[in-house]
């Protein structure tokens, strides 16, 4: 009988490990509109100075891509099992420069050095990921028409109630039902509230307030229609 073939660290290593800096992922984020993740660290940073995906391109978010991260402790957790002594020596490098306090250019400690700190101390800012962001019931309707060209891909959710954090924007509800339909990754969707196309960088607090609370405090939860796009170009 043969005995079942082994498998080495290395042979995961393209899904633990971080396009920006190589090594094993470090507080594994993943970027919502595109779901590619990252170290913590290295993400936040890239963001600094750019609104796209290092790997992929795609714009994250016109002003602010920072939201639209979210921390993946199940893959961290897979990667400690995967890789022994991984959260030690971590734990270990943290303690080390909290107890050197290195300053260079006014900073505790090189760069990514603090910035892995920061990790660890998510007290405040957003540390906590949306987790404690007010929430938001809405409803996913799918628009129909016969005489839209697409009518037969784009279909109707089997469960179309959801809730959200209010700081969701409409770019990843168009990722999400793309997931949930499984349409191909070039097929545009518009997003309608109250008969208007919404941009894809309103947030669900936005369209609330702007759109659809006039309808009075009986109207909920929140309805968004989609549809294939149409273009009037």
């Amino acid at each position: 009988m043969t005995s079942p073939r082994k498998h080495l660290v290395k042979d995961f290593n393209h899904f633990i490990t971080c396009y920006v800096c190589k090594g094993y992922l470090i507080k594994p984020t993943t970027v919502t509109e595109c779901l590619h993740t990252f170290c913590k660290s290295c993400i936040v940073q890239h963001f600094e100075d750019s609104n796209d995906c290092p790997k992929c391109g795609i714009q994250v978010h016109e002003t602010n891509p920072r939201e639209m991260l979210r921390l993946d402790n199940t893959l961290e957790e897979i990667i400690f099992k995967l890789v022994p002594g991984l959260r030690e020596k971590q734990q270990q490098e943290i303690e080390f420069w909290r107890s050197r306090k290195w300053k260079e250019n006014g900073e505790d400690g090189p760069r990514s050095k603090r910035s892995r700190l920061d990790d660890e101390d998510d007290g405040g800012g957003d540390g906590d990921y949306h987790r404690s962001d007010p929430q938001i019931a809405i409803c996913l309707d799918c628009l129909r028409n016969s005489s839209l060209v697409g009518e037969n891909v784009v279909k109707g959710l089997m469960k179309k109630f959801i809730r959200c954090s209010t700081r969701v924007t409409v770019g990843t509800i168009k990722k999400f039902l793309s997931l949930k339909l499984k349409l191909p990754s070039s097929y545009e969707l518009d997003v309608l509230c109250n008969g208007e196309i919404m941009g894809k960088d309103h947030t669900m607090e936005f369209i609330y307030m702007t759109r659809w609370r006039l309808r009075g405090e009986t109207a909920y939860p929140m309805v968004l229609e989609y549809r294939p796009r149409i273009d009037f170009g």
